[in-house]
């Protein structure tokens, strides 16, 4: 995905001849108390817009999306992305249904950073620290997701109020204590962890 925050980039995928080029798919759906159709074209890179800025692209593709919730004004949108699959690898279908893929799980983790992690009220705002920030969460959500928490934040609450959850994901593994380390004449930590007083006779 080519977002405004890549400026050379989008504008040069914005400023291909979209207007010239067929429609290849079409869907839409209706569900959550909206309406939302897309449309996908995709146009050959010209040699002028590879090198640095797309290596090894060959298709360029624009998805516009509509969206009307039910009471309110459609929104229109136009995005942009690049591919190094061709025309026999994959079709306008797939890859509008990966592009869709792709949003759903960005939209899905920048909810969770924003609302579980607080995201948007970081005082980090210098230099590279707020994508590095942005990472480590990802980090965080991907390794519960990979955990099977199906509840991020949920998750995320329990380990906060026992932070010792936390240990056996970090591959940390705590030994019970048994019986012989607690109560009177209970094990020091050292004999615990296998120490034995040095012989002095």
């Amino acid at each position: 995905m080519i977002k405004t925050n890549q400026p050379t980039a989008y504008s040069r995928l914005a400023a291909l001849p979209w207007r010239d080029i067929p429609v290849r798919h079409t869907a839409s759906t209706s569900a959550h108390g909206r309406r939302e159709s897309r449309s996908i074209k995709t146009c050959a890179i010209a040699d002028q817009l590879g090198g640095t800025a797309f290596p090894h692209a060959r298709p360029a593709i624009r998805v516009h999306r509509r969206r009307k919730p039910t009471g309110e004004r459609e929104t229109r949108e136009s995005v942009y992305a690049v591919t190094s699959l061709d025309a026999h690898q994959t079709g306008p279908a797939d890859l509008a249904a990966g592009i869709r893929g792709h949003w759903g799980v960005e939209n899905s983790s920048r909810h969770i950073r924003d609302v579980t992690f607080g995201e948007d009220a970081s005082t980090v705002h210098t230099g590279t620290a707020p994508r590095a920030m942005a990472t480590l969460r990802n980090l965080a959500i991907g390794v519960l997701r990979t955990l099977g928490a199906d509840n991020i934040a949920k998750t995320t609450r329990a380990i906060r109020d026992e932070p010792g959850r936390a240990l056996p994901i970090l591959g940390i593994k705590i030994e019970r204590p048994s019986a012989h380390d607690v109560g009177p004449g209970a094990r020091s930590p050292r004999e615990v962890a296998g120490y034995t007083k040095p012989n002095t006779d």
